[in-house]
């Protein structure tokens, strides 16, 4: 079976000027080697593809794959993550995780939120600015949390995220719009305890295979899983199984919302404690990071016991659902 791999790599845009916050959301030659390696171990023939330029590119040669490994973030506006889903769609060729749909909405917090709020799952009130004129009209109380709508990585997210008064609410909004030229997520903040859950299936098949709590140690920038905190995250940030109640309710909420967005094969949530205890539906990354060692799920699969070739059967096995028939017998004819 011929898998492409479709993918941004951080270096490509480096050498093209951009900066390092810039291109923080892309991918490492070593993340693309380890997908490939095991990829080729699982028995499946790989062929790299790279960015939506050189999909575009080769599908106009007519060039086509039984099924693409697609972890291409993009680059530019609120359709960047769906482009490549988009294309596959038009030429019929199925792609592992989720459809052009689900990376559209969910990369737009405020939509997300906006859905995930009419499916009754608990998340925090929130408000989106576009404009200056947007503030004045904020009446959620203090303290708040601000962040770009679009952007993945903690970019955006620092330590004056954690908004106390208007003053702050007036200066972080217009900085943020001026930064990132996009709308900015405005929500209350929720003081409890933070976890990634880790989604590994799609729909009724979906399963939570494990809650991670986020703790961060003295030296970080504290209240805020910030990008500092992400990128440099040894030494900064402890990664520890949560297996009470309160993680156990973080797993349903996630898995509700995972279900419910239709997102599809692997992914994991971010939930964040209430002043309640109650864990609140923050944001769903339905193309985490995959780099074995230094991204959340494979983390937090390490901590289950789970090896990476074992996730990385399990997002194809979830995936391969979606191919011929016929294709995925041959596979395992060979593979036998």
């Amino acid at each position: 079976m011929n898998i492409g791999l479709t993918y941004d790599l951080r270096d490509d845009y480096l050498a093209e000027g951009y900066g390092e916050e810039e291109t923080a959301e892309f991918d490492r030659c070593s993340t693309i080697d380890a997908i490939e390696r095991t990829l080729q171990a699982l028995g499946y023939q790989t062929s790299r593809i790279g960015h939506a330029r050189n999909l575009m590119k080769r599908l106009a040669l007519g060039e086509r794959w039984d099924l693409v490994f697609n972890i291409a973030e993009g680059m530019y506006g609120f359709g960047r993550e769906s482009l490549v889903p988009a294309l596959l769609e038009a030429h019929q060729i199925p792609c592992v995780f989720s459809d052009s749909l689900v990376l559209a909405l969910t990369l737009h917090k405020g939509m997300t939120k906006h859905v995930i709020r009419d499916m009754g799952i608990p998340t925090p009130d929130f408000a989106v600015v576009s404009s200056e004129a947007d503030i004045e009209n904020i009446s959620l109380p203090f303290p708040l949390f601000a962040k770009p709508v679009a952007e993945g990585t903690g970019k955006g997210v620092t330590a004056a995220s954690k908004i106390r008064n208007q003053h702050e609410l007036h200066h972080i909004c217009l900085k943020l719009l001026a930064n990132y030229h996009q709308p900015v997520l405005i929500e209350t903040f929720l003081p409890g305890r933070e976890f990634t859950v880790g989604v590994l299936g799609t729909g009724k098949e979906a399963r939570v295979i494990g809650v991670m709590e986020v703790i961060l140690n003295d030296q970080a920038e504290q209240d805020v899983y910030s990008y500092a905190n992400k990128e440099h995250w040894e030494g900064l940030v402890e990664y520890q199984l949560a297996t009470d109640a309160m993680a156990q309710k973080a797993s349903e909420v996630a898995l509700a919302a995972w279900r419910g967005l239709g997102c599809r094969d692997a992914g994991r949530l971010d939930l964040r404690a209430d002043a309640n205890g109650m864990p609140n539906f923050i944001e769903v990354n339905p193309l985490a990071g995959i780099h074995p060692e230094h991204s959340d799920l494979p983390i937090l699969c390490t901590l289950m016991g789970i090896s990476y070739r074992e996730l990385i059967d399990s997002i194809m096995r979830s995936a391969l659902t979606r191919v011929d028939a016929a294709v995925v017998q041959e596979y395992l004819e060979q593979a036998a």
